[in-house]
């Protein structure tokens, strides 16, 4: 029978995993089975460096920590060796880094895992294995902006290139100053005509007039 000490070694073990199934986005379950030290020491550098908390556990207090996690689906698969990946903030870096580990290997495979505390099926970490990194979803955003921000700085610097915004605007408002000025000058011109040609059709009028009454 398990001492008093070890049962509270496994109580508190259990705690430990119930809270961190509790406090992450995503977990994984793998069968490491095969795994030499070396490709074992790899692996842990990796899904480290990418924030993932990574460790070999025994099925049975597991089991424990998901009946209390309220992850029950996950109990069918803790056979044999497991280890548990869990992120709690990456959703697809510990399927991804255990899935591309898993395809070089013949005995290491992955078991399971869940979601946003849901249990999911192995469609579902394969999909989330297939999304890119951070990174890369950073520098397509990032590419996105640059774009039109691009287009724009481009626009700027063809204004500087012609001496800046002041040399450009007294170009542009000359045009019509030199458009309206034959305008102007044509319409005197016009005005002017038939103020000169109405005393010439005037005048043998007013002489006719004078002349009639001096014939009588």
């Amino acid at each position: 029978m398990p001492s008093v000490k070890v049962l509270e070694e496994k109580k508190a073990i259990v705690a430990q995993l119930v809270e961190r199934l509790n406090n992450s986005v995503t977990g994984v379950l793998v069968s490491y089975k095969g795994i030499n030290v070396a490709d074992d020491t790899a692996l842990r550098k990796e899904l480290r460096e990418a924030g993932v908390n990574y460790s070999v556990v025994k099925n049975t207090l597991l089991s424990r920590a998901c009946e209390e996690a309220n992850l029950t689906g996950l109990q069918g698969t803790l056979e044999g060796t497991t280890a548990l990946a869990t992120s709690d903030e990456d959703y697809a870096s510990a399927a991804r880094i255990l899935s591309n580990f898993a395809k070089k290997s013949k005995t290491f495979e992955l078991k399971g895992g869940y979601l946003d505390g849901e249990v999911v099926d192995m469609a579902t970490i394969d999909k989330l294995a297939k999304l890119p990194t951070r990174d890369v979803l950073l520098a397509n955003v990032l590419g996105a902006f640059q774009a039109p921000i691009a287009s724009f700085a481009r626009a700027i610097q063809a204004i500087v290139d012609k001496g800046g915004v002041e040399a450009c605007a007294p170009a542009e408002e000359a045009a019509p100053a030199e458009e309206a000025a034959p305008a102007e000058e044509t319409a005197p011109a016009e005005t002017a005509a038939p103020a000169e040609e109405a005393p010439v059709e005037e005048a043998p009028a007013a002489e006719a007039a004078a002349e009639e009454p001096a014939a009588e």
